[in-house]
């Protein structure tokens, strides 16, 4: 029962914060929700081996999202039509970004999200990705070439 209540403690305290990563991580609410429910399904069955709470769910999120992207992206269908250009405010530039951020590959975004959004330290993003410092510098960097280049934050940056 005490198992129960600590969950129950750790879901209200951390859902919020867990649900915008998640977010970040899917760009869509629904999915993010959808999302954060398993992870957060998946952590109840595993609790009372949890030492980290919150690292593991995050790095539950993480792999989840990856499992999912794996599935689903061959079932995507290019679209000759684009969407008409938002007025330019500030709100509309942080989409712009997070839009870019979303065209990265999975393993990208999340480390863009763990370190820029979480604002955790390299090792600990390491951790929930399981994988080595060095590989979460590189996919850094990689990703950040990408930003660096990508014409819609590009061309915002020269207006």
């Amino acid at each position: 029962m005490a198992d129960r209540a600590q969950f129950q403690d750790f879901v209200v305290a951390r859902s919020d914060r867990l649900l915008r990563t998640a977010y970040l991580l899917t760009h869509d609410w629904a999915t993010a929700e959808d999302l954060l429910q398993e992870a957060l399904a998946k952590a109840w069955f595993a609790w009372a081996g949890i030492d980290e709470p919150e690292a593991y769910v995050r790095r539950t999120l993480v792999t989840t999202y990856t499992s999912w992207w794996r599935r689903r992206w061959r079932r995507e269908l290019p679209s000759g039509d684009l969407p008409e250009e938002p007025a330019h405010d500030d709100a509309g530039r942080r989409e712009e970004l997070w839009q870019a951020v979303g065209r990265l590959p999975a393993r990208q975004r999340a480390v863009i999200v763990l370190r820029f959004y979480e604002d955790l330290p390299v090792a600990e993003v390491a951790t929930i990705l399981g994988c080595q410092e060095g590989t979460v510098k590189s996919q850094t960097a990689k990703a950040l070439a990408k930003l660096r280049v990508d014409e819609s934050i590009v061309k915002e940056l020269h207006r």
